[in-house]
């Protein structure tokens, strides 16, 4: 019985470690990432925003230079000068160029003859659809086929390995779902003139639906924490009890990780006390839309992140910072791949505007030590008042500049709500309305 030759490598990433600013007070951004690449495979890198996918995959195309640690393509037989090509999220278009000068862009870079430019160029715009275009400019054509173009020029390089950095998130659902689809046609039919691709995501479904192997990430830094074979044949079902199960899977694992993650004080909410770091752009609106959603029929108090993730049309880095806000106040807990509405949240969904501002005043001075820090601080003021420089000084002894900045605009917003306090933007001040 013959057996299938094992998959020979392509790229290696041994102990890779980078960080930005400098040591030692520099935000260390991957720490210690090791990982092989083989041919024949679609590879997904998996995690929240701030983990470091992208620094990684730029560390790959030679764009970064990593601090510590080596990137090695590895060649053989077939591919004796591996090469890597990339696609960025934002198509990264030249607006003057047409379309069949846009994708030759990288040809001519490597001095291939005009007529050989050409022919290959228009090969690939023929290969991803785009056929008949060739003439028109960025402007006129929709989000959709500018990334068809960005993957025409990144393909005409014959690449090795094809990099895709959040490829399809700029695009409206159905749009991405069609170039995801063609993408993976042309892909399992050996049309691309590539070994590998390896893909950024936040979304969890996407990675399941496209990758062969699935490496989680966390945050602060990025380290890979998990690593995901997905067995499961190609064109696959999202309606498939497997696939649903395996999506089900990474949820729970993340969920897992991030609720270990509060009890140290590590990967979402770092530090400890006062100086804890809150998520940026989780507003009380998101949570109450979040909370009045589980609180509803059909979940009524309880449902899966995946389930959430569809109705709500969230990816995982948006849907997993607002549930673990539920979790650190108090709203919610995180059992596997299930967000289940404590006792105060569905009081919360019940309530008027102004029992939901008490419920949220109550939970934010009980659990979140800044909120309980300003607030003491200006009880104790004769005042009533501080200015706000204060507590980011505190804050920046503990964490960078951007953080503080961050984590105060995210208690203030918190704080002002729930009428804990108020906040003068123009004297960057914060004081009591009605202090007791």
């Amino acid at each position: 019985m013959a057996t299938l030759a094992p998959a020979r490598p392509l790229v290696e990433i041994q102990s890779l470690r980078h960080f930005y600013g400098a040591p030692p007070g520099g935000h260390l951004v991957l720490d210690d990432v090791n990982m092989t690449l083989v041919e024949n495979e679609v590879v997904g890198l998996l995690g929240r925003s701030g983990s470091g996918k992208s620094t990684l995959l730029r560390s790959i195309a030679g764009l970064i230079r990593p601090r510590e640690g080596e990137v090695r393509f590895l060649p053989n037989e077939d591919c004796l000068d591996p090469s890597v090509a990339m696609v960025f999220q934002t198509f990264a278009l030249f607006p003057w160029l047409t379309v069949l000068q846009n994708v030759e862009l990288g040809l001519e870079a490597q001095k291939v003859p005009a007529d050989e430019r050409r022919t290959r160029a228009l090969a690939a715009i023929d290969l991803i659809g785009l056929d008949g275009f060739e003439n028109a400019y960025p402007k006129e054509l929709s989000g959709g086929m500018r990334q068809r173009v960005g993957l025409a020029r990144a393909l005409v390089v014959n690449p090795s390995l094809l990099l895709m950095d959040e490829p399809f998130s700029a695009l409206d659902v159905l749009t991405a779902e069609t170039l995801r689809s063609d993408l993976l046609d042309l892909w399992s039919e050996g049309r691309m003139p590539i070994k590998s691709i390896l893909i950024v995501t936040h979304n969890i479904e996407e990675a399941v639906l496209m990758c062969d192997r699935i490496l989680v990430f966390s945050s602060n830094p990025g380290r890979v924490v998990a690593e995901i074979k997905v067995d499961l044949p190609q064109p696959r079902d999202r309606l498939d009890p497997s696939f649903r199960a395996l999506v089900d899977d990474i949820y729970a694992r993340m969920t897992a990780r991030a609720t270990a993650a509060q009890a140290t004080r590590d990967g979402l909410f770092p530090g400890t006390g006062t100086a804890m770091v809150l998520p940026p752009k989780v507003s009380t609106n998101s949570l109450a839309g979040l909370i009045e959603e589980v609180d509803a029929a059909p979940f009524e108090g309880r449902a899966s992140m995946a389930e959430l993730a569809d109705s709500l049309q969230l990816e995982a880095d948006e849907l997993f910072p607002m549930a673990e806000t539920l979790q650190l106040l108090r709203f919610a807990e995180l059992r596997g791949a299930e967000m289940i509405l404590t006792p105060l949240a569905r009081r919360y969904a019940q309530g008027d505007v102004d029992q939901r501002k008490a419920i949220f005043a109550q939970a934010l001075l009980a659990h979140v030590p800044l909120a309980q820090h300003i607030r003491r601080i200006l009880d104790e003021r004769s005042s009533h008042s501080c200015p706000a420089r204060r507590f980011r000084d505190e804050l920046e002894d503990h964490m960078s500049p951007d953080y503080a900045d961050e984590t105060l605009r995210t208690v203030t917003h918190w704080g002002r709500y729930a009428e804990v306090f108020t906040y003068d933007e123009d004297a960057d001040q914060f004081s009591l309305d009605n202090p007791e």
